[in-house]
């Protein structure tokens, strides 16, 4: 049998969606590789394609802040929840914010090294992780200095922002489009702003993966070659910003969306990202693990 943890059947399945016992036989079909794993619970039809999908188990803050024309979005991570809402740390990440606008560092390694009044970023976070009793750990940021004007949105007091960057000029009709675009991105977790955007390589793999469902369905080859193009457009359609349905009306795509106000004011969307706080990282979690690894030893009974 091939070698994996109770971890690696909770990871699948929290990816994935699939029951206990379908991850731990997928598993074992791809030699304990999880990707493998995730594909054939697809091809089988037990789970659908994990968008951005990843367990959110970190506590902190995603932030967004706007000066002029450069916007900023940014996820600063700590311990615990008490932490997260505590004003020590959201003045600490406001700082860092702010300093992320003042020298527009490309990474977050030079973030920590730019000077901060007389000390580095890195000193002062790690001050201030005495002062407030947690690790706190500058995880990403993304900064858009923009030629029209930029979007923010953060849900829920930091579990998710969303940064937009537009061309036109800031007015009612564009700023209101902004944020029906934002709280769509929200909404919708768009992978790609345009289908453009999507690799070939990774367009081969879900077609493969796509016809391998098809033909486990019982189709014909010829036919599953047709049923896996109409999947593709969805593909697009359900991953790629422009070409997803406006969530507050789906008879408009976000294209149209932003056509239709370009009517009255020209106006284009440049690039967009989202945060979501956690997303990839681990927080540790005896019980459910203990009780993940207590199936899965019963299963290999």
């Amino acid at each position: 049998m091939a070698e994996f943890t109770a971890k690696d059947v909770m990871a699948l399945r929290e990816q994935t969606g699939a029951g206990m016992m379908d991850c731990k036989r997928a598993l074992v079909d791809a030699d304990g590789d999880m990707e493998k794993a995730a594909d054939l619970l697809r091809e089988r039809g037990i789970a659908k394609a994990a968008k951005r999908a990843s367990k959110i188990a970190a506590e902190g803050i995603v932030y967004a802040l706007v000066e002029g024309k450069t916007g900023v979005l940014l996820e600063v991570n700590c311990e615990s929840d008490f932490v997260a809402k505590g004003e020590k740390f959201h003045a600490l990440v406001e700082a860092i914010a702010k300093q992320i606008v003042a020298v527009k560092p490309s990474t977050v390694e030079e973030l920590l090294a730019s000077d901060m009044g007389g000390k580095t970023v890195d000193t002062f976070v790690q001050e201030q992780t005495a002062i407030i009793g947690e690790k706190i750990s500058v995880r990403r940021f993304t900064v858009y200095e923009s030629d029209g004007f930029v979007e923010t949105y953060i849900h829920m007091g930091g579990t998710m922002g969303v940064l937009l960057d537009f061309d036109g000029a800031e007015n009612e009709a564009t700023k209101e489009l902004a944020h029906n675009v934002a709280l769509h991105t929200a909404f919708a977790k768009p992978a790609y702003k345009t289908a453009a955007e999507v690799s070939a390589d990774t367009i081969e793999k879900e077609k493969a993966i796509m016809k391998q469902e098809v033909l486990n369905e019982g189709k014909p080859e010829a036919i599953a070659e047709k049923i896996v193009l109409g999947k593709i457009k969805k593909y697009y359609e359900e991953n790629c910003l422009l070409d997803q349905k406006f969530v507050k009306d789906d008879k408009v795509t976000i294209a149209q969306l932003i056509a239709e106000t370009a009517k009255k004011s020209p106006v284009e969307l440049k690039s967009f990202c989202f945060y979501v706080m956690g997303q990839g990282l681990e927080k540790k979690s005896e019980d459910l693990s203990e009780e993940v690894a207590k199936q899965v030893e019963a299963m290999k009974k």
